[in-house]
């Protein structure tokens, strides 16, 4: 039979200041004054209609990203995570996460995002190099992006992630690790280190920069992984690096199939119905305007996950997992038997691709490098 998971939220905030030329994020450039007091009210009335699907649970964990959320004031950040609290209710250990940028006028705020309960940052730096932060047409430089860390910790955060990028247009292998060297340096708990890929109604599409020859990539690749590795940096997802086990809850639980609800323009969620044994997947509406005018009745799109594709559904986030996911999960959480995916996994491990462990299910560093093939099985 399936079971609830642990619930999670994810709230978003559509505005920036500037559209990156790479960025595929439903974000919209704030012409004038972002509508910060209505937003508030339609992001707490979604949540109201979406309280049907807590089923007695308490949050895991939230997370607020956009869009560049630090344009918001700490008093509205406080004023949404107030309502959260009240209609649903917290785990004693919850993570509240709260994406910023490094600019000036963030970074004036971090304390009142502190006070109205944020307890972890993430920072989006993407690199400490003046050029390719210019060729990425972020809006601050990389005395900003340090100072914004320095300012996170005065003001009392002790759990910060750095977004960095490497495969950036013509990026040396030395500056990538000068990169990763400048954040852990600063203090970093936790780092997101993706490659730059370039997706489809993006500006990067239209106008492809020129990126690093496959050989380099590979050679910064290997070199960004030992740096990380030396300086005791666990990678516990495919490009999520932790020390000291500050692992991100929030995403732990995206990749271990746990459930969330999404508010705001565009919010995606994940729900498990266990009457229904089903899985289902919601989108709201992704105008900020359109979300704006239906306050209390978002447009929601609703698709179950269809039972033929469950089993791929759970494996692409609990295999992205470098120790995997327990083995229990897949049941209690698709609500289809192991014996479904049992021929496919034994493939697996007579390839060398997947572990021989009955606790989990993961792969082995070489399936681990070769994932896509590993998921075809599924």
């Amino acid at each position: 039979m399936i079971h609830l998971p642990p619930l999670s939220l994810y709230i978003h905030i559509p505005w920036c200041v500037k559209k990156c030329p790479y960025c595929d994020f439903n974000s919209h450039v704030a012409k004038d004054n972002i509508p910060e007091q209505a937003y508030v009210k339609a992001l707490i009335e979604d949540l109201k209609a979406d309280l049907h699907w807590v089923q007695g649970r308490k949050l895991h964990s939230i997370f607020i990203g956009g869009g560049t959320p630090s344009l918001f004031s700490g008093s509205a950040i406080e004023t949404i995570l107030m309502a959260a609290e009240t209609l649903i209710g917290f785990q004693s250990n919850i993570e509240i996460t709260l994406e910023a940028n490094p600019g000036t006028f963030e970074q004036h705020k971090f304390a009142d995002f502190y006070q109205a309960g944020i307890n972890r940052l993430s920072i989006g730096v993407q690199s400490f190099d003046d050029t390719h932060l210019s060729r990425l047409g972020r809006i601050h430089d990389s005395s900003q992006a340090l100072k914004a860390i320095s300012t996170a910790r005065s003001v009392g955060f002790d759990n910060f992630n750095i977004d960095l990028m490497h495969g950036l247009p013509d990026q040396t292998i030395g500056q990538a690790k000068t990169d990763l060297a400048l954040a852990m340096e600063a203090g970093a708990m936790h780092i997101s280190w993706y490659q730059l890929t370039i997706e489809p109604n993006t500006e990067f599409f239209s106008r492809p920069p020129r990126l690093p020859v496959d050989d380099r990539l590979a050679d910064i690749q290997q070199a960004g992984m030992s740096c990380l590795r030396d300086n005791n940096f666990d990678q516990y997802e495919v490009s999520a690096f932790a020390l000291n086990d500050k692992k991100a809850s929030h995403n732990m639980n995206y990749w271990e199939f746990g459930d969330y609800l999404g508010i705001g323009a565009g919010a995606h969620g994940k729900i498990t119905i266990p009457e229904q044994s089903q899985v289902i997947r919601m989108t709201k509406t992704r105008q900020p305007d359109h979300y704006l005018a239906r306050v209390g009745d978002p447009i929601v799109t609703k698709k179950p996950i269809a039972i033929d594709e469950i089993a791929l559904e759970f494996m692409m986030n609990g295999l992205r997992l470098k120790g995997g996911v327990p083995s229990t999960y897949f049941a209690q959480r698709t609500g289809i038997s192991d014996a479904s995916i049992k021929k496919a996994v034994l493939h697996l491990q007579s390839q060398g691709l997947m572990e021989q462990d009955s606790a989990h299910y993961r792969t082995t560093a070489l399936g681990y490098q070769f994932l896509n093939t590993v998921l075809e099985h599924f």
